[in-house]
């Protein structure tokens, strides 16, 4: 399907902001891609709704269900370093196209039968094919916005990670209940299939993408073409510069409180506040719509703090590792708590720690365009190894404080639930810690405009 851009000089930007097809194509685009987020972190919920019935069907332990909430993970950086390589080749509407495909088809494994080991090479494969979801999501969207513009699509788009489980735990919950734990797997298979096939009807790369170049921007010099101004550096100076440790360790800490939330929450509603699933489905979605909102709200406040000039670090970068440090002091408070102050406290905790594509939107500008989808792909891959950290060491410390998983039909012991609120409570502490680490070091060092700036005049010195 034609494009708004595929036109003879409708590529260049007076043009698609002249026709104004650019803006109507660009909220099209955008609205999708929170979908394709929901669909994603949807993905990743599925499994701490299912595990109260599908741990004891399918024999599996504290440390074993962990173990594969893990796996979820294992491939997510060598897909992650591998498409985002391939996204400088590749358009990134091809390569999310592909991604919702797979992701639809690793669900039906489950709905048809498949046992524990099933789930474990489920998990691992649509974890890898999940990696690059942030990274290619958001370069699509920049692509259609000027980089003083991108701070409100770019949250958009990540607070489809938070509407994931808002629109999904109470469905799926539902779903659990009427239909059995393995129909969660196959509606979420279903929905994938029918968003690709939306996408492949409307999809395109904007104006700003970095692809599409006119005859005046081929004519041009190399170091001064290109819609953002900005020269293609060497990507390796980036990755070893201070601002990309800082988005490194900003990233871990979103991405260990994820692994933990998506694969121990529901026991701990369950489990430890005393919740029946229906309520767990809607109380799940408590601190996804808090992060939503969050992120909706750093979102205007950012592109109104760029649009009067200000940096990107203090537009986007302070506001984020503030709210990871408010996480942080509330999970350090949830093992002194216990009921309706519990929920809040995980509400916000979980809702502060969940808006990491800040993060990678924050790091893309400080490289040309061409260069985004690699960056963020690379900061995803590297990041992620906090999510398959949290859901294997959260289960070590449940079973090391004697928590057992009961087997199929019997109820939790009062002694069985006091060993899991030990467990999850230390997992709390943990995770409290890095969080604070993880605000304090994007609030500090992440500074995208001085290390860009750096980069482009160190390059024009070698030109």
């Amino acid at each position: 399907m034609s494009s708004s851009t595929d036109a003879p000089g409708t590529g260049t930007l007076t043009a698609a902001v002249r026709t104004g097809r650019m803006n109507r194509r660009a909220w099209v685009v955008t609205t999708l891609l929170v979908l394709f987020q929901v669909v994603a972190f949807a993905d990743k919920a599925v499994l701490g709704l299912v595990a109260g019935e599908a741990m004891p069907e399918l024999g599996i332990s504290a440390v074993e269900f962990g173990f594969i909430g893990s796996a979820f993970f294992f491939l997510y950086s060598v897909v992650s370093f591998g498409v985002g390589i391939l996204s400088r080749r590749v358009q990134a509407t091809w390569i999310l196209l592909a991604m919702g495909v797979f992701w639809a088809v690793m669900q039906f494994p489950m709905l048809l039968g498949g046992g524990a080991a099933i789930l474990l090479v489920t998990r691992i494969l649509l974890g890898g094919a999940e990696g690059p979801a942030t990274a290619m999501s958001l370069t699509s969207v920049h692509g259609w916005f000027a980089p003083e513009d991108r701070a409100l699509p770019s949250n958009l788009v990540a607070a489809g990670s938070a509407l994931g489980p808002v629109v999904a735990a109470p469905a799926l919950a539902w779903v659990i209940v009427e239909f059995g734990w393995r129909w969660a797997f196959g509606v979420l298979g279903v929905v994938g299939l029918v968003w690709s096939v939306v996408w492949l009807l409307v999809r395109s790369d904007g104006p700003f993408a970095g692809r599409r170049t006119t005859a005046r921007d081929a004519a041009a010099p190399a170091e001064v073409a290109g819609v953002d101004g900005l020269r293609v550096v060497p990507v390796r100076a980036l990755l070893l510069s201070g601002t990309f440790a800082a988005a490194v360790i900003g990233g871990f800490g979103n991405f260990w409180t994820q692994g933990f939330l998506t694969t121990w929450s529901p026991q701990y509603l369950t489990g430890v506040i005393g919740l029946s699933l229906g309520e767990v489905g809607v109380v799940s979605t408590l601190p996804w719509l808090f992060g939503a909102g969050l992120l909706l709200g750093l979102g205007v406040l950012g592109r109104r703090l760029m649009r009067r000039g200000a940096s990107v670090r203090s537009a986007i970068a302070v506001p984020f590792g503030v709210a990871a440090v408010v996480a942080g002091v509330a999970f350090l408070l949830l093992p002194v708590t216990g009921g309706a102050l519990a929920v809040v406290l995980l509400t916000v905790a979980a809702g502060c720690s969940i808006i990491y594509p800040m993060v990678p939107s924050a790091l893309a500008y400080a490289v040309a365009p061409q260069q985004r989808g690699l960056v963020m792909a690379v900061l995803g891959g590297v990041a992620s190894i906090g999510a398959i950290c949290s859901p294997f060491v959260i289960g070590v410390l449940m079973e090391s404080a004697g928590y057992r998983a009961p087997a199929a039909g019997q109820q939790r012991t009062p002694e069985m639930v006091d060993a899991m609120a030990s467990g999850l409570n230390h997992g709390f502490l943990l995770t409290g810690a890095v969080l604070l680490v993880a605000g304090l070091a994007a609030a500090l060092f992440l500074r995208p405009d001085r290390t860009g700036r750096r980069l482009q005049e160190q390059h024009a010195a070698t030109v």
